[in-house]
């Protein structure tokens, strides 16, 4: 029984797999033209800051206090909300005279922070590569002069500067149709299965014993004429 319900799935897909395989070409051929000709390429560059004391990196021969190394640790993610905070992004908005509001500027602004480290790296998504970089840049300068101000540490620093990316990181147009694929794929034999549902006509003498529970007693060919 089992291998003739698998054989008659085979036959069902098989007799509309033109629907399938229309539907997975429409799925693939949409998804490009959405990522190569409507989406905007979006790039992303990063910038690193470390938490710690001066002193206590300068200084060869001085010893780290582990509180201190923990507590610095610990202040990493408060010094992560405060980059997104509107005083930083107010005053990176008026210095590089963007044309963004501040919800804007948060969604463009990440702040991850490096697990059991004093490092957070600040990343940028622009649609514009040298401007990403400028804002993370800017970003940084102005978080650790209110850093500064607000909380009386001097033991910011940047480590590295965000460099203009070359290559965009979205729309990724090759992952983008793969999936696109498998879904035009999965919809196109849902679709038929459904569609075999419905069709309640009789085709096959088998048909005719499922449906009606009657024997089939002669059938008669097809003849193509020539």
């Amino acid at each position: 029984m089992e291998e003739i319900s698998l054989k008659e799935y085979f036959l069902i897909l098989r007799k509309r797999m033109w629907l399938i395989i229309l539907l997975t070409v429409l799925s693939v051929a949409a998804s490009g033209l959405v990522s190569y000709f409507v989406l905007e390429p979006e790039y992303q560059t990063f910038t690193t800051l470390m938490v710690g004391k001066p002193k206590d990196y300068q200084n060869v021969d001085s010893k780290l206090e582990y509180n201190d190394l923990l507590l610095n640790q610990k202040l990493v993610s408060t010094y992560g909300e405060l980059v997104k905070m509107r005083v930083v992004a107010d005053e990176v908005i008026e210095n590089l005279k963007l044309n963004i509001s501040y919800k804007e500027f948060r969604e463009k602004v990440n702040v991850n922070l490096v697990k059991d480290t004093e490092i957070i790296k600040l990343e940028v998504m622009d649609t514009d590569p040298v401007l990403a970089a400028k804002i993370a840049n800017e970003t940084a300068q102005v978080f650790m002069q209110n850093v500064k101000d607000i909380m009386m540490v001097e033991n910011i620093q940047v480590i590295d500067e965000a460099q203009v990316p070359d290559n965009p990181v979205k729309p990724r147009p090759n992952l983008n149709m793969a999936i696109a694929g498998v879904l035009g794929l999965m919809v196109g034999i849902f679709l038929v299965f459904l569609l075999e549902y419905l069709d309640s006509t009789i085709k096959t003498p088998d048909d005719v014993e499922r449906h009606l529970d009657l024997p089939v007693i002669g059938t008669i060919p097809m003849v193509e004429e020539k």
